[in-house]
Formats: C-alpha cells, sequence, structure tokens
C-alpha cells in the first residue's frame, strides 16, 4: 500500500510499503546511502521485497531513528552502508554499538547506474540489496583505536610534507627570475644550504619596492615556512614511531620498513586486521594481486591498478629499499633477469611475495 514518510527537513515523501503487521516476524536487511547531512536509508526483507525508504538526518538522533524505523519493520540482521570510512563513520559506529551487523558496500558500478538511475532511495535499495546478496561487500574498519589516531596523524604530516616540498620548490621558482647578483649566490648550492642562506636573508624593509628586496623578502618568508614544516614533520614522526611501538612493534623490525611505510600498511589494514580474511585478499587490497585476463587458450595474468595505491607506493618502497641492501633480493633478481623477467614484472612479483610477508606480521597478536 501507498503511505507518506516525513522526511527530516519536513518535506513529505511518498514510498511503497508493506504493513508492519504483515512482516513482524521476517528478518530485515537496509541499506544507508549516506550523505554529511541526511542519511537514507531503505528496508527489504529476506525475500528482496521493497518495504520503504526514508531519509534522516546524520546526528545522534537521526542514527537511533534509523535504526528504530528499520525495527519497525521487523529484526534487523543486517545493515549495508556506503561510505563507512566517510560520511557513513558516525553511523557505522552507533550501528555497531548498538550489536548490529554493518557491511561496507562498494558504490555501484557506472553500468548500474546508467541503468537504474541515481538517487538516494535508489542508491539505499541497492545497498541493501548488495548487502542481503553479499555482493562486493566487507567489513567496515574499527574506527575507535590506535590505528586512527594514527592516521589523524599521518593526515598530518602528509599535509607538512606537501607544504615542505612546495615551499621548495617556489624558492627555486624564485631564483630563476632574481637579480643577477642573488641569482649567481643561490644557484648550485644544495638543499639544506638553499634554505639556511635564503633564512639569513637581511632584505631593507624601507626599500620594499626595489625587486631585490622584495624577492629577498619573499625567499626568506619561504625559508621560515619550509624550516617550520621540517620541525612539525620531525615532531609529528616521533609520534608516529611511539605509537606504532606500541601497535605493532615487530613491524619496524622489517627490512625496509620505516615509520611511514608501517603507518600507513597498519592504516590500510586497519584496528581490525581480521576483517582481511588471507594474505591474498590483502594483496588484494593492496594491488599487488595480478589479475586473471585468460580467454581461450592464452593464459595469462594483467596489472591490477585498484586497491589502495597509498599502500602500494608502500609496498614499492620496501622493494626499492631492498633491492639496494637486502643480499636475499639482489639475489631474486638476478635470478629472475636470468629467467628473461624484465625489471619491472620482477618488482611486481617482490610487490606480492612483501604483501605475504607483511601480512603475518600484521596479523601476529600482539601481547599487550
Amino acid at each position: 500500500m501507498r503511505a507518506a514518510l516525513t522526511v527530516s527537513n519536513g518535506r513529505t515523501a511518498m514510498s511503497t510499503i508493506a504493513q508492519p503487521d504483515a512482516v513482524s516476524q521476517a528478518e530485515i536487511t537496509g541499506g544507508v546511502d549516506t550523505h554529511r547531512d541526511t542519511h537514507t536509508a531503505a528496508a527489504i526483507d529476506q525475500t528482496g521485497r521493497m518495504l520503504g525508504h526514508q531519509t534522516f538526518p546524520a546526528t545522534g538522533a537521526g542514527y537511533a531513528a534509523l535504526l528504530a524505523w528499520l525495527g519497525s519493520f521487523g529484526p534487523v540482521v543486517l545493515i549495508g552502508v556506503e561510505g563507512t570510512g566517510a560520511y557513513g563513520s558516525g553511523l557505522t559506529g552507533y550501528l555497531t554499538g548498538q550489536g548490529v551487523t554493518v557491511v561496507e558496500i562498494d558504490r555501484p558500478s557506472r553500468k548500474t547506474r546508467r541503468t537504474a538511475g541515481k538517487s538516494d532511495p535508489i542508491d539505499a535499495e541497492a545497498a541493501a540489496r548488495a548487502a542481503l546478496g553479499k555482493v562486493r561487500t566487507g567489513i567496515p574498519k574499527n574506527r575507535d583505536g590506535q590505528v586512527e589516531a594514527l592516521r589523524n596523524l599521518r593526515i598530518a604530516r602528509n599535509s607538512a610534507v606537501s607544504q615542505r616540498a612546495d615551499c621548495l620548490r617556489r624558492i627555486k621558482a624564485l631564483i630563476v627570475t632574481a637579480p643577477h647578483d642573488l641569482r649567481q649566490q643561490l644557484r648550485g648550492l644544495t638543499n639544506p644550504r638553499l634554505i639556511d642562506t635564503c633564512h639569513n636573508l637581511r632584505p631593507d624593509p624601507n626599500q620594499i619596492a626595489i625587486p631585490q628586496h622584495a624577492v629577498k623578502t619573499a625567499l626568506r618568508s619561504l625559508a621560515r615556512r619550509h624550516l617550520a614544516a621540517q620541525h612539525e614533520i620531525a615532531e609529528l614522526d616521533q609520534l608516529i614511531t611511539e605509537l606504532i611501538n606500541t601497535i605493532n612493534p615487530e613491524l619496524l623490525t622489517l627490512n625496509g620498513v620505516g615509520p611511514d611505510v608501517a603507518g600507513q600498511l597498519l592504516v590500510t589494514i586497519g584496528q581490525n586486521p581480521e576483517r582481511i580474511h588471507s594474505e591474498g585478499a590483502f594483496a588484494m587490497l593492496c594491488g599487488v594481486a595480478p589479475i586473471p585476463a585468460s580467454s581461450g587458450q592464452t593464459h595469462r595474468h594483467r596489472l591490477n591498478r585498484g586497491g589502495d595505491r597509498q599502500a602500494n607506493s608502500a609496498l614499492y618502497t620496501i622493494v626499492i629499499s631492498r633491492l639496494r641492501w637486502d643480499p636475499r633480493t639482489r639475489a631474486y633478481l638476478e635470478r629472475r633477469t636470468t629467467n628473461g623477467l624484465s625489471k619491472k614484472d620482477i618488482i611486481r612479483c617482490l610487490k606480492r611475495l612483501i604483501a605475504r610477508e607483511i601480512y603475518y606480521v600484521l596479523t601476529k597478536p600482539q601481547t599487550p
């Protein structure tokens, strides 16, 4: 039957729902399409019958109302949430705290969006059906532990690293158009010497309209900003290293694994590494598992361009470090080169092997 549903902004939306009495014994699967200010939920039963959809505010009261609305149709056994690591993180935490099983839903494919259309109720229904059919679903990350704290620190560090690099690029760009004497003084200096020299420049503030003094002022300002970012990075590195030693100290003992690489790998697997059921799944998550591309009598694999690209970059950093310093890895390079593999293919093989090694360290139970 047709029934009117009042949404969070006071407007009325029409939705086709079944009578609650008729579905009170049915097991309910929910789907939620998350946004910054509102979440749209859809409810289906175990046969896939659409029961209704409604929009709730993205607040604590809205989370409770959403769960109560789903429960009005029957016992809620599963909820699929799109964007558990972004707009849906608050809702995911609330539902998990209430003992509800939550799975993360991938965004619908472009082909599906073209054929089925695009709206919040449609996306919420698609999330519910994906959760019911266990299609492209995963266990969401636990975001209330030490790994979440590590992720926040890494965001600040990455921002400081980008700012430091940007300051150095702008300093070198200013040197290109600087007056001849100043350009000759600064050309050829190493980066540390360049920053130190620019920091010690003494322009005349009373002659700021003269280009020579203006460029000195700009160079000194950028050098100060560069040094401040460098000091901030050093402080954050210390905090990150201490936190990694608390979470998984064995990770830093691996050859080629430093605080930056270890932090990225911990953030990738999350506070609950048991959600990654095998080392093959971890390799797929990092984008280092080859994708089968065979057909007929052709048997081959293609490069995996998906997964977490930051984790893929972290594994690449380990490979490059070991190729330079680890005798076992260098021997592997020579052996596979003799077999006819290119260096790119060998690096891909090494990333896959290292992903297996890293997985067992990340999932090893830690002693408190």
